[in-house]
Order: structure tokens, then sequence, then C-alpha cells
């Protein structure tokens, strides 16, 4: 019942900070925060699970499986929830932003903020939802909730265009959960008899034993195919990748700097997250069926990311884009299909959490000091706020895959997986084509400190920035003493998620 406390736990929470004075509900939202961060460490220092979830014979830590209700007469919900070594470094990421998030949200939320930090433990509880559920329902409700709250908080605290952002980020990932949604069910009513529910560990146990029959005009292949194509569209959209990316700076850019930290450090990864668990392990087959098409959206998520970020002129634009070529490396090593790559992927996850939620924290900092985000505007703030432009340098060579970092370790991790691998159409080439990504990372952020960050102070607007309060800074020093333990000493997280995703490989292909 461990998991299950902790959602409650994050759920009452959030209740007791809606109804909470606004004076006190800053304070109040990060002690309650506290309660599942902690619960949540306990369970990674006590995690003793083995093996993947969806594999038979695994050991699914804190498990809990009960009949919920009976779906007709055929078909069985399960309150089915439990933990590997995939999903419980995601849920500590989850729980870990979102204090630091809180702690960041102090100094620039003003108003509404019970709401405001009533709707950031909602979001907490609803994605720790989506990394611990094992039954399709219980995963679904959990994915959908997500939506309400990341839409109210850019929509009510979010910039000038905050309603159309909110808007777009609703239509899009509304639009492909509906797509998903109808490529899973069709999936599962193939199935027949071999499946009598939708837990996913029923449903990738079937997806093994037997080939589902036709449904409607479409045979058993067909329908194979057009399953894992709904589902790999509608994971994409959360990720997202090109072409489907196009949500994801304007809900950035209106959104407030803290909210902005869990949707590239959390929300994206729900979609990664999901493409492993269905189309990745579910249908591994067809995922080689499509192994060409899939390569090419990696390579050119990875390099048409990093163009856009290196076209940009506002900070937090060029941080949403490279959210999009990072993730470009999570779906090379998806694809790869080996050990490293899949674990890698997985890596990259985690440390794309952090240092994209540092990276925004930083440039929401910034925003405060000097009210512009334009690169054009700013120069020599390293004179002002040294301690800040020292936290942004440490967190772009992060990004750039810096040694003795967690970007590094990720990187590298998916470049020895995919490199070499059977599974990747021509990897000798791909993978070098997205490692060039790197080279452009590099230029742009480089380009972006070199602006604003040195030479003579100027401003463009009448304010004269200062260093930030101590209440800033701590959120930042945290995120960035993770990003270098992860960096140092991978194995913290990596031998627990080398552990899971070993399973799910084809022939055990490092």
């Amino acid at each position: 019942m461990w998991i299950e406390a902790l959602v409650l736990a994050t759920l009452l929470a959030a209740g007791i900070v809606f109804l909470a004075p606004d004076r006190v509900a800053p304070r109040l939202a990060f002690v309650l925060s506290l309660i599942p961060l902690v619960g949540s460490l306990w369970m990674f220092l006590n995690f003793d699970g083995s093996g993947n979830a969806l594999r038979e014979g695994s050991t699914i830590a804190f498990q809990n499986r009960v009949e919920w209700f009976q779906l007709g007469d055929l078909y069985t919900l399960n309150w089915h929830v439990g933990l590997d070594g995939i999903s419980m470094p995601l849920v500590v990421l989850s729980t870990i932003l979102t204090t630091l998030a809180i702690v960041s949200a102090w100094t620039p939320i003003e108003e509404r903020q019970s709401q405001f930090y009533g709707l950031m433990l909602f979001l907490e509880a609803a994605l720790i939802g989506v990394f611990v559920a094992l039954d399709f329902f219980v995963w679904f409700v959990f994915w959908e909730a997500v939506l309400i709250p990341m839409y109210l908080l850019i929509g009510i605290w979010g910039g000038p265009r905050r309603k159309y952002a909110a808007i777009k980020f609703f239509v899009y990932t509304n639009i492909a959960s509906l797509v998903m949604f109808i490529g899973f069910v069709a999936l599962v009513f193939g199935l027949g008899d071999a499946v009598t529910t939708f837990d996913l560990t029923d449903v990738a146990q079937a997806l093994t034993e037997t080939e589902p029959d036709a449904v409607g005009w479409m045979d058993a292949s067909t329908l194979k195919a057009a399953a894992f194509a709904a589902l790999f569209i509608g994971f994409a959209v959360k990720v997202p990748v090109v072409p489907f990316h196009t949500w994801l700076p304007d809900a950035h850019v209106e959104a407030p700097s803290p909210v902005s930290v869990l949707l590239a450090g959390v929300l994206l990864k729900m979609g990664t997250y999901a493409l492993l668990r269905f189309n990745f392990t579910m249908l591994a087959d067809q995922a080689m069926r499509f192994a060409e098409i899939i390569a090419a959206v990696a390579v050119i998520s990875v390099i048409y990311g990093a163009l856009l970020a290196l076209a940009q002129r506002d900070l937090k634009r060029i941080v949403a884009y490279s959210s999009v070529s990072s993730m470009g490396y999570v779906i090379l090593g998806l694809m790869a299909l080996t050990i490293y790559g899949v674990g890698g992927a997985t890596f990259q996850m985690l440390s794309h959490g952090l240092i994209s939620g540092l990276l925004f924290m930083i440039v929401g900092v910034i925003y405060h000091e000097t009210h512009t985000r334009m690169v054009s505007d700013i120069s020599g703030l390293a004179t002002q706020m040294p301690i800040t432009v020292g936290a942004f340098v440490a967190g772009g060579f992060a990004y750039m895959g810096l040694p003795l970092m967690s970007g590094f370790a990720a990187e590298f991790f998916v470049f020895l997986g995919s490199f070499g691998s059977p599974h990747l159409p021509a990897s000798h080439i791909v993978t070098p084509m997205a490692m060039f990504g790197i080279v452009i990372v590099a230029g742009y952020l480089l380009w972006a400190m070199q602006q604003t960050l040195f030479g003579e102070f100027d401003l463009a607007t009448d304010y004269n920035p200062r260093e930030a309060q101590l209440h800033d800074l701590a959120p930042i020093a945290v995120l960035l003493a993770l990003i270098i333990i992860l960096g140092v000493a991978p194995e913290v997280a990596f031998e627990m998620i080398r552990d899971a995703t070993a399973p799910i490989i084809p022939g055990g292909d490092m």
C-alpha cells in the first residue's frame, strides 16, 4: 500500500493547500511536498524489484493488484500499481522537481497562490500515477488527469498569450490521447479470449504468446501495425518529436518558469516512458518493422530541434527547442533495442529532467531580475549575478555533455547502444549524424551565454539586476548537485534501469 499512500498523501496535500490562505500557501505547499518526496526516496532506497514489470518472472516492487470492477461480461478492470527499475527513478524525479519548483515559485507567483500551489501538488499526484499504474484504464485516468492542472497553470498564471498556449497544449495532447486510446483498445479486442483484462502485464504476456485476430478489414499483421502507429503518434505528440513539436515552445514561453520546470522535466517524460512501455516492450516486433521511419524521426528531431534553438533569440525558446533535440536521443536509444541503447534512453529521461529543470529555473530568475528574456537585450550579467551565471554556465555544459555530468553519461550510453545496433538501420551512419547534434547544441548555448552573461553590463530595461535570493538559488544548487552526482556515479540509477530494460531486449544485445 506504499504507492497508494504516496498518491493519497499528495492529493491530500493539494486539497489542504487549496483551502489555505494565500499568505501561508507557499511555505505550506513546500512542507507538504516533502511528504511524497521523503516517501519516494524511502521507496528508492528500499527498492527490491527485479526485471521488467511487463515481463513474466519479474519482481514488481510495492505491487498491489485488486479487482476494480467488471466491464461487461468480457473484461475486468484492476487497480494494479507497482514499480520497476524504469518507473522508480521517474517517480523520484517527479517528487524532487515538484518540491524544487514550488520553492522556485515563491518569488514570481504573487496572485492566487493557494490555487497555484494546490494545482502543482495535484499535478504531482497525477504524474506519480502515470509512472506507477500497471492497468491501462488506471494509467489512462492519471494520463488525462495531468492535462487539467497543466492547462490551468498555463492559462491563469501564464504570459500575454497564455490562453492560446493553454488551448493549443490541451487540443494537441487530447487529440493525441484519443488516437492512442483507440489504437490500444483495438489491439486488446483483437487478442480476443487470450486476454480478459486491460492489465498491462496481461496484455504484454498475451502479445508474446499469441497473434491477435482480424478486426474488421484488418488482418493480424495490419492490426498490430495500425495499433503501433496510433500509439506512437499519440505518445510522440507528448514527447514531442518533429513534426508534432509546435505546441511545446508556445507552452513554455507563456508558462510561469516553475511550471516550465515540470513541463520539461517530467511531462515530456510521460511520452517517452509510454513509448518504452507500449511500443518498444509490447510491440517490439513492430518497432523493428518501422525501424527506418523511427530512426529518421529520431535524427530529424535531434538536428532540426537544435537548429530551431540556434535560430531563437528568447532564452526560454532556446531551452524549449533544446528539449525537442534531447528527446530525439531518447527515441534513438529506444530504437536501438540494445541494453545500453534502451537503458541510456531511460537514463537520458532522468538526466534531461534535471538539466532542463535547472535551466528553466535559471531563466526564470534572470527574467525576474531583468524583465526580459531576449538575448539582444542583455549583456554582462556575470558582474551583476555571478552565482546565477555560474549555475547557468554549468547547466549549459551539462546540456552539451560535459564529462562528469549526467548529460555526458546519458548520451554516452545512448551512442554506445545505438552504434552497431542490429535493429537500427544504418546505425554506423545514423548514430554519427545524431552525435553531430551535440556540436549544434554547443554552438547555440555558447552563443547565448556569450551574448547574455559576459562582456560589459548593458540592459535594455530600466531594472538593476541583483543576485538572486537564497530561496531562488537553493533549488538551483540542489539540481546542479544531482546532475554532478549522476555524472560521477551513474550507477546510482543506471544499474536499476539496466536490470529493468534487459528483459525486453531481443537476443540480449548490448
